[in-house]
Formats: C-alpha cells, structure tokens, sequence
C-alpha cells in the first residue's frame, strides 16, 4: 500500500489537520472498524462455545490465541483483510465484501488445534457484526476522546469565570449598549450551558445499543439450527458483556434511534460552542479581549500590526462543518427501506470525519481561550461612556417610590440623545423625592451597575 504524505490527502482531516484528528484514528480508521468487526467474531465464536446446546468446545488456551486476533490487530492484519476483499488472499478469492472478508481472516487465524471454522459468523448476517463494530468504536470515541475536550473547555471557562467575576463590562441586547455585567458571568453562562451539553452527551453515549437478530430481525437461522436456545436471552447477554445495551426489536438495521441520539447530543455542545466563539471573535473586534502574540506568527499578509482571532474563526467553521455532517447522519441512519437497504454503509463510514471536525473545533476554541485576556480599562472606559445604561435603574428606583411617570422622565432624558452622567445628577435634583432616595440615585454608576452578578458565578 502506498502512503501518501499529508500533503497529498484528499481531506484536511487527514493532511493539514492530522495532528489534531490523530486521537481518534485508534476509532475512526478504516483499521479501527476492520478491529472492531474481529472483535464481534472472535467474541461471538467464543460465546456459542459456551452454550451447551452446540457441540463447540474452546479451552483456555484457545481463547488468549483468538482473542489476539483483535487485541494485537496491527496495519499487516488490516492488509491482509483489505486483500481478502479486493484482490483474494490465498485459497480464497477476491469476496468483495468487507465482512466476509473479515471472517475469513478469522478463519485464518484460527489455532491449528480447533476446528471452527463452520461456526465462525454463524447464523448472522453481516449487519449484526456492523452495527455492534460501530458502535463499539462510537462509544469510546465519544468517551475518552471527545467528551474530555469538552470538560476541558468547560473547565477553563469556569476558571475565567471565577477570576473575572467581578470585572464589570457593558453588555449588549440587540447590538446596543445594555444592562452591565461582568465577564466572569458571560464566561460563567457559557461553562453551565456546556456542563449541561456534556451530562447529554455522556447519557447518549451510555445509551447506544446493539442488536444481534439475524438478517429480519427474527433470530430465525440461530432458532432453525437450535430451537431450544433462547436466543433473545443470548443476544442481550452477548450485546451487554460488549459494553452495550441490548436492542430487543429491530429488522435486520438496528434502527440508529441511539446513534441520532449522539449526534443530537454532539450538535447541542457544538452550537454551545459556536456561540462562544462568535461572543469571542466579537469581544476581540471591540477591544474587550486582548490577544497574545505567538512568537513568529504572521496575523496578515500585508498588515503586519495584526493578531487576528484565528483560533475562534478556525473553531466556529469546523464546528460548523460538523454540525451539517452530525445533521444529515442522524437524518439518514435512522430511516433504511423496509428491511433492510445498503445505502448506510458508506454514510455511516464518515461518522469519525464528523467526529473530526468536532475535535479540531474543540481544540481551537480551547487555544484562543488561551490566548485572551479581558481588557480591563478599555471595557471600564466604554462603561464610563455610557452613562445611560444607568436608565433602567434610575426609573426602577423611581417607581419603588411611586413615580408612575418615572420610565417617561428616563425615556425623554436619554432615548437617542448623547447623555452625560451630570445630565442625570440635574434630574434628581428636579426629583420630589427623599434626599436619601437622591442620595440613592447620585450613587449610582455604570461600573457598578452589575446587579449580582459576580455571586451568581458560585452556581456552577
């Protein structure tokens, strides 16, 4: 086989950002599926060994050499298969189907000394073993790879939002200047809306299921061969020791309900996630955010001064990217033409791209956290400059003590108009109100017109 170079890939995943999809190729690969499927076989051989109805026998020794076959499955092994399928291998020929290819190479691996080779793959049909491989590579892809990235940015967040809760800044509702807040709060919203992303993914991934029914779904090979077997009984303790729920009720798809599940659950953090990064790449144009230069990075072609946010624009159009294949998968997965259609197959093959793209996006986003910093005076010099956003209060207080006409009076002061903080200090001293109330009102400025905000960080 040749190997191309990463410059040569047809697909960034696997040429530019390669270093960044690498933890998931041990899930993704063509390899990794090839692993998973020997995985099924070599367990599901094992299994009916077990059962006292068949005439199999595997003793302990048996069993350590069979199940190499997956725990040491190698690029050679993987060769051998994909030969098996294309080109023929040996005494067999080109199958051209990838799971029959794979109990070939099972039957080849088979120790000298056990004669099985009639019961490898037996009674099922080859979307038993898919559906199990699939899933046993989702599981742990999602598990040890994606979720931690996750609780990663989530942890980071919430550090900022600790350290920053009581950096006042204006906040903006439709684009304009609005009630304060505090950073910490913003970056504290979005680590509890990415806390709660995360406790669906790691449900939906505790939730995938696999089923083994035979080609309808009826068990009706393994119960022509052995009626007195409880077949539904096995299926559910073969599925379960694989780490997987049992699905009872399929056709011969098991139906990806769950699959669609993880995907849902993977778009909920990713649009977390894009939201942040457009909240980002926003706080930077305004100068809210301070960027670190890297040493010898370039931020423009033909503007030397710059330091763009790449990292934030980088995250947002993967995770955008990801989010239009995770789309169309769980479309497509969940609907098959009666019993059973081919047309999945490929399209379940570009499960661990989409799973890439969240990945890289993850990872962006974490290296422009790391390179921000809020920038303190600039968001208390725009406070300053706003003097108005102390309206809601001042009509708030107002009303507190009766002023039925207290929005109007704010509204005529400051709707449209530049206004000054002396233009409201000459309002209240027009007020009819108690000095303590106007003592109340003169009190009163931008920066420190925050509500609670720094307090409702401890709620994470």
């Amino acid at each position: 086989m040749t190997h191309r170079p990463p410059v040569q890939a047809v697909s960034p995943l696997d040429g530019r950002y390669a270093r960044y999809t690498e933890p998931l190729v041990e899930y993704a690969s063509e390899q990794a599926l090839m692993r998973a499927r020997v995985r099924v076989e070599v367990d599901y051989l094992i299994a009916l060994a077990d059962l006292e109805a068949t005439p199999l026998t595997i003793d302990k020794d048996q069993r350590v050499t069979l199940e190499t076959l997956y725990e040491w499955f190698d690029e050679d092994d993987a060769e051998m298969v994909k030969q098996l399928e294309t080109e023929g291998f040996g005494e067999y020929s080109a199958t051209n189907h990838d799971v029959k290819a794979v109990e070939y190479f099972v039957r080849e691996g088979l120790p000298e000394d056990l004669d099985a080779a009639q019961w490898i793959h037996f009674g099922l049909t080859s979307e038993d073993v898919n559906n199990l491989a699939h899933r046993l590579l989702v599981k742990p892809a999602v598990e040890e790879v994606l979720l931690p990235e996750l609780r990663e940015t989530r942890d980071t967040l919430a550090e900022m939002a600790r350290e920053f809760r009581d950096v006042p800044m204006l906040a903006r509702t439709h684009g304009q200047p609005a009630t304060p807040t505090t950073f910490g709060k913003e970056m504290a919203v979005y680590a509890s809306r990415l806390g709660r992303a995360i406790a669906r993914l790691d449900q939906a991934a505790d939730g995938l299921s696999g089923k083994l029914a035979g080609a309808s779904g009826t068990y009706a090979a393994h119960h022509a061969a052995y009626p007195d077997v409880d077949w539904p009984a096995f299926a559910e303790s073969f599925v379960t020791d694989l780490g997987l729920r049992h699905e009872p009720l399929t056709t011969q798809v098991n139906p990806c309900d769950d699959l669609q599940t993880v995907f849902d659950a993977l778009r909920s953090a990713n649009n977390v996630l894009l939201d942040l990064d457009l909240d980002a790449w926003l706080y930077v144009s305004d100068r809210y955010l301070g960027q670190e230069a890297v040493e010898g990075e370039t931020g423009s072609s033909t503007m030397p001064h710059k330091v763009n946010p790449i990292d934030f624009e980088n995250s947002e159009g993967n995770l955008s990217k990801a989010n239009s294949d995770l789309v169309f998968l769980g479309d497509y997965v969940t609907k098959s033409r009666l019993q059973r259609d081919l047309s999945d197959s490929t399209v379940k093959r570009n499960i661990g791209a989409a799973f890439a793209h969240c990945l890289i996006g993850y990872n962006k986003c974490q290296n422009g956290l790391a390179k921000v910093v809020p920038n303190e005076q600039v968001m208390a010099d725009e406070l300053a400059a706003t003097p108005e956003i102390i309206g809601e209060a001042v009509q708030t207080i107002l009303r507190r003590e009766g002023h039925t006409d207290a929005y109007e009076r704010v509204k005529e002061l400051t709707r449209g108009k530049n206004v000054t903080i002396e233009d409201f200090h000459d309002l209240f001293a027009d007020l009819d109100v108690p000095d303590s109330v106007r003592e109340e009102l003169q009190a009163l400025t931008p920066a420190g017109y925050t509500g609670v905000a720094d307090e409702l960080v401890d709620s994470l």
